[in-house]
């Protein structure tokens, strides 16, 4: 089953002048369009991309990788707002759509805000929700998720930076998070993958 707003392994179906096809759900072939496709795909591979909704409401395929996917939070930047909400940028060519009724405050373009991905339950649209806190309970990975937004929030509250790493000591992380060195490893693991972090001999780096 095609995962919405995040990553799938797909198989590349057909060429065309456009980009190339992939394997959806019943029988729906998914686009990947040309500005992504390499000499290295095939048709028979299997690719890894990002499944998301174009312009148009239809499925579309990238090999970009967006800041988070649905289920997690991220601070995003205020791309445009119109008389619907707010459009936040978060590492595709379309940006994420925030309403204003998901708003805690009216955004305000060239500002950044901590929210949530989700796809809306009536639309099945991919959205970013500013009422972050009804979902930091209860997700599946709520222990890791929960320390790496705290972990995240932290580096924006001292420039961007942490001493503390994979190599720290595991007293000096719990004297300073309050965690266990394996929760503070994991939610560095999964800022890293969401490429909200770098990684150095001196600490964690905001990017």
């Amino acid at each position: 089953m095609i995962k919405l707003g995040n990553y799938n392994t797909l198989r590349i179906l057909r060429r065309a002048d456009h980009g190339l096809y992939l394997e959806g759900d019943n029988d729906e072939a998914i686009l990947l369009p040309k500005r992504y496709v390499t000499p290295q795909m095939h048709i028979g591979d299997e690719i890894e991309v990002f499944i998301y909704l174009d312009q148009d409401e239809r499925l579309v395929a990238t090999t970009e990788h967006p800041i988070a996917t649905v289920g997690q939070f991220a601070y995003l930047e205020c791309a445009w707002t119109n008389q619907y909400g707010a459009f936040l940028r978060w590492g595709l060519q379309k940006d994420l759509f925030c309403p204003f009724r998901e708003q805690k405050q009216r955004m305000e373009q060239g500002k950044t805000y901590h929210v949530f991905i989700k796809e809306d339950e009536k639309t099945h649209r991919l959205m970013a929700t500013a009422k972050v806190e009804r979902y930091q309970k209860g997700d599946s990975r709520s222990e890791v998720l929960d320390f790496a937004e705290q972990l995240l929030r932290y580096l924006h509250e001292n420039e961007g930076y942490c001493d503390l790493g994979d190599h720290s000591d595991a007293e000096a992380i719990n004297t300073r998070f309050q965690v266990s060195k394996k929760a503070f490893k994991r939610a560095v693991g999964d800022l890293y993958k969401r490429r909200l972090i770098t990684i150095a001999d001196d600490g964690l780096h905001l990017v």
